[in-house]
């Protein structure tokens, strides 16, 4: 057994880099959004029309329902809920360029 670490959890779980990427910003939406809710003492109806989605809707959300909500779905309920979503991109930590099994199959960056 190897250990191995790992930036997050979602790197850990998920097969892809890219998966994971989807995943760690579908998790921070989903949390501001639970967030929004819990400080603002909003019932889950309440929410639901704030965020122009229905109730058991929101009770995915409460409940970290995650593979349920896609990104365009939880950035259309950030903004309905009166948040503006900024992003940053940046260089990734390990870049995993795949190898050539032959000389005609070289990579040119």
């Amino acid at each position: 057994m190897t250990n191995e670490t790992f930036a997050s959890v979602w790197d850990a779980i998920e097969n892809t880099s890219e998966e994971a990427e989807n995943m760690k910003i579908r998790s921070e939406l989903m949390m501001v959004l639970k967030e929004r809710i819990t400080n603002n003492n909003l019932s889950q109806a309440q929410a639901a029309k704030l965020f122009g989605v229905t109730q058991p809707r929101i009770s995915d959300l409460m409940r970290g329902k995650i593979n349920l909500f896609g990104l365009d779905a939880l950035i259309n309920m950030v903004s309905a809920a009166g948040l503006h979503v900024e992003m940053r991109i940046e260089e990734a930590k390990t870049l995993k360029i795949p190898q050539a099994t032959y000389p005609d199959e070289a990579l040119h960056l």
